[in-house]
């Protein structure tokens, strides 16, 4: 008998639509819950439903640089050292493999009945703020102070923790604080953040949308602060018109921990929590990282709420949970295989080794002190942060399986035939005076001196209490961006001694270090690197590694350049607006090597609005060491009739390139790159010339090589 050929459908009609039907599932499953059982679902500990196999669920995660606050991870660098590599593809890569952790750790912890926090899949990450203040001390949980380079961070980020399954997310991304959010952090649950329609669409809204539209975030956050008037959480403007209406938003948005009570405790713009968590659900806000959300059945028996919109919060949760594959058989869902061996495993601790390396900035190399010559016969490493794990995590960390402080990793470089010896000098803050004993038997015979300084978690970061040190003592933030404490005392009686000295900085934000850049002839910007953090500032020190990294923020002298900290008014502030000289620019770095730029070409010399051209320049290694060298790309609006940026990034890309060789770099630059925003915040293209500058830094920026060339809108 005469076999029937099988037909092949077509491939577009063999593709299914999951979301519709997560969609449908999640709807049929919230017409089977009782009214008790669907506002069990939207808190953060959601409370299981046996009777339909709905478990319990914390949707608490975190995984800002590593799965955080659940033990052994992989630690790579803060997100601010993380934006410094200005590598977008590093960034996705690494959020890959925080997801297998996360996945790995999740599914271990199922196998053994538990559930708690911190061992979900809903990852309440990444931070796309604006790094507008150096004073904020959440600036290092960002990618810096530049919507593009935050964008593109943020998307690669996102799109490495959800992957690329056709079927299941990895993980959801969280991108938050959404939005206009950026201190000061004692006021955070009460502050009104004021700002202008043209400031929140030029800079405070484009990360979030890139996020939402190219990145497909499964989930946002709401900030704690009012914008304009409005909570955020609660904020019809925020989270309806633009989020869902504008930008198509179809997934559910979660408060920050404790935001919705702020409406009636700190905003007083409800009188009570029933009216507080009625005015968040029919705002947008479907989770409560909280309990306010527990006085919902009062504002349902009120008439503040309908079941309706209750329903609606609901089956966005669950349909969220569908796309994990938590309500599927573990065989079905194949990161449900991902073994536990993979947390913190060889391999990923290499990842982390190479951003760390990729993060370092080197400020200054005077003399071409760096990197050190192999033949010291002395080393005296000084400074409070040198000895200091705390210096390599930042916070919302996991914990490594094995890492080095600076000073470990600095005699580990050193070798043997090296004397290596270490003494603090002083107090990490505070006004104890340095210890000169200490200095007096270290350094007579030392050939050169490496001082780590700057900054750890203690003194900047989320919403705290007092320091113990004036430069901190802000909630969180910082009063002052200097060296804390009597750092600056010791790195001055170091100098004093007339040995040579290099300058290792850490932190997560700029740090006013003028007296440094005039004296010290060698400075580095670690950040907060990691868990292999050490090993990559010791790489960077003896050439084992070209440092490549770049500023995502500008170091500013002095605070004296800055408007207030709570004026949210971008004016002043940033590179892009910013017009008295910094000490040192966003996108600033030196390298071991030197690039020369030429032929810059554009695929078209005129364009009309809504069209994009393609850059092309030719990058040539002047030097004698291979190195990375971060292309960037800015433009500039000559002459328009609204406010506008100085000039703003519009293309980065990290190459590497051997010495002598020649590398040619495309960019393509859509229209957006050319709009500018009217006081209503409209967006729009006027016609007139823009200039187009690639290089190694921002247009005539010291030491970046640049060229540059016009481009008309007709």
């Amino acid at each position: 008998m005469k076999s029937k050929k099988s037909r092949t459908l077509p491939a577009k009609s063999r593709i299914v639509d999951y979301r519709q039907l997560y969609r449908q599932r999640a709807q049929a499953m919230v017409q089977e819950l009782t009214l008790e059982e669907k506002l069990g679902q939207m808190l953060h500990e959601s409370v299981a439903v046996p009777r339909l196999n709905i478990p319990a669920y914390n949707w608490w995660n975190e995984c800002l640089h590593g799965v955080a606050r659940a033990g052994l991870a992989t630690v790579f660098p803060q997100a601010i050292g993380l934006a410094a590599t200005f590598n977008a593809p590093g960034i996705a890569q690494i959020a890959g493999i925080i997801a297998d952790e996360a996945r790995a750790k999740h599914h271990a912890a199922l196998k053994r009945g538990y559930r708690g926090q911190y061992f979900g899949l809903t990852y309440w990450t990444p931070n796309i703020n604006i790094f507008r203040d150096p004073r904020w001390g959440r600036g290092q949980e960002t990618y810096g102070e530049d919507p593009f380079l935050t964008a593109r961070m943020g998307v690669a980020f996102v799109q490495g923790l959800q992957g690329d399954n056709p079927k299941y997310l990895k993980v959801v991304a969280t991108p938050k604080h959404f939005a206009v959010h950026s201190g000061p952090e004692p006021l955070r649950h009460g502050f009104n953040a004021v700002v202008s329609p043209r400031d929140l669409r030029e800079t405070y809204l484009p990360a979030f949308k890139a996020c939402v539209q190219e990145a497909g975030a499964a989930s946002v956050m709401g900030a704690y602060n009012r914008v304009n008037g409005e909570p955020c959480c609660g904020s019809t403007t925020l989270l309806e018109k633009i989020l869902r209406q504008e930008w198509g938003f179809d997934g559910f948005v979660v408060s920050d921990c404790g935001a919705i009570c702020d409406f009636h405790n700190h905003h007083h713009v409800t009188t009570d929590g029933a009216a507080s968590a009625a005015m968040a659900v029919r705002a947008g806000c479907e989770l409560n990282c909280g309990v306010t959300y527990g006085h919902l059945g009062d504002a349902l028996q009120r008439g503040l709420i309908t079941e309706a919109e209750i329903d609606r919060a609901v089956v966005r949760l669950l349909e969220a949970r569908l796309r994990l594959g938590m309500f599927d058989a573990p065989r079905q869902v194949p990161f449900a295989k991902i073994p536990l061996r993979r947390v913190a495993s060889a391999a990923h601790r290499q990842a982390a080794l190479t951003m760390a390396r990729e993060s370092i900035v080197l400020l200054k190399n005077d003399r071409a002190i760096l990197p050190l010559a192999g033949t010291l016969n002395s080393i005296a490493v000084i400074g409070p942060t040198a000895h200091n794990p705390e210096a390599l995590y930042g916070n919302y960390t996991g914990f490594a399986r094995e890492s080095q402080t600076i000073l470990e990793g600095i005699i580990s470089a050193a070798g043997a035939a090296t004397q290596v010896n270490y003494v603090k000098g002083c107090d990490l803050a505070g006004s104890r005076p340095i210890n000169t004993g200490e200095l007096s038997w270290v350094i007579p015979d030392a050939d050169l001196i490496i001082a780590v300084l700057g900054y750890t978690p203690v003194l900047e970061g989320e919403e705290s209490g007092d320091t113990g040190d004036a430069a901190a003592d802000g909630g969180g933030d910082r009063l002052r961006i200097g060296l804390p404490g009597r750092q600056l005392e010791l790195l001055q009686a170091l100098h004093a001694t007339g040995k040579p000295v290099v300058l290792v900085l850490t932190g997560g934000s700029p740090i006013e270090i003028g007296w440094a850049k005039d004296n010290i002839p060698a400075i580095l910007m670690a950040w907060y690197p990691g868990e292999r953090g050490a090993k990559a500032i010791a790489d960077v020190l003896w050439g084992r590694y070209n440092p490549a990294g770049r500023l995502p923020v500008t170091f500013v002298k002095s605070l004296a350049q800055l408007p207030p900290f709570q004026d949210y008014n971008m004016a002043g502030r940033t590179y892009r607006f910013m017009t008295e000289e910094p000490l040192y620019p966003f996108g600033y770095g030196l390298s071991y090597t030197t690039f020369h730029y030429e032929q810059l070409k554009l695929s078209r010399n005129t364009i009309h609005p809504g069209q994009s051209v393609r850059a092309q320049v030719q990058v040539v290694n002047t030097g004698q060491r291979a190195g990375d060298e971060v292309v960037q790309l800015y433009v500039r609006d000559v002459q328009a009739s609204v406010p506008v940026p100085r000039h703003h990034l519009a293309g980065f890309q990290r190459v590497h390139i051997r010495a002598g060789q020649r590398r040619i770099v495309k960019f393509d630059i859509g229209p957006e790159h050319f709009s500018a925003f009217r006081d209503n915040g409209e967006a729009f293209i006027e016609p007139g010339t823009f200039l187009i500058s690639v290089g190694g830094g921002q247009p005539n920026a010291e030491a970046a090589a640049t060229v540059s060339c016009e481009l008309t809108v007709a």
